[in-house]
């Protein structure tokens, strides 16, 4: 019975997802990534992006699954309100990078209405403690809203896709009411 609660309390730590480092007030690492939009490649600079507004950083684990399936449908459903808002959304993700070009343009996932950035190694996402402890070559699912001078407003990090986009859609409501 002892063997058993210990691996039962080993598998809980291991599926669950670090909490992000990056807190209100940090610098946020800018980075250029490759990536897609609607299926068509494209390089995506954190500080370009920032100079048009602020930016949701979205860490998911790995391309073409049920969980990122989900939270991509739901974030490209939820960009008129983002857009409204002045923000830009970027997806970046250390997992399954050959399946990013198409669930870039595919209409069940982004529909080709945010990038989706590959980060090889992870070595973004180490920038920003997004990585999963299960799978440390893969992103973990952490969500940052950044300001346009660089600073984190808002991170979020939980392993169900489902309250990430109303968190940060939250953040970005509540800077555009400050402003």
């Amino acid at each position: 019975m002892k063997s058993f609660t210990l691996a039962l309390a080993a598998a809980a730590l291991v599926s669950t997802p670090a909490l992000a480092a990056l807190k209100a007030g940090d610098k946020a690492p800018d980075f250029v990534a490759p990536g897609f939009q609607a299926g068509k490649a494209l390089t995506f600079s954190l500080a370009e992006a920032r100079k048009k507004g602020p930016v949701v950083l979205y860490f998911f684990p790995a391309a073409d699954t049920a969980g990122c399936n989900l939270e991509a449908k739901m974030f490209a459903d939820a960009m008129p309100q983002f857009a409204a808002n002045g923000a830009t959304v970027i997806g970046v993700t250390a997992g399954k990078l050959d399946k990013l070009q198409q669930i870039s343009a595919d209409t069940d996932k982004c529909s080709g209405k945010f990038p989706v950035a590959a980060d090889p190694g992870a070595k973004i996402a180490r920038q920003y403690d997004a990585i999963m402890v299960a799978r440390p070559d893969w992103s973990d699912r952490t969500s940052y809203v950044i300001s346009p001078k660089g600073d984190v407003l808002h991170s979020y990090s939980k392993l169900d896709p489902t309250e990430h986009v109303a968190q940060t859609l939250g953040a970005v409501k509540a800077f555009k009411a400050k402003r």
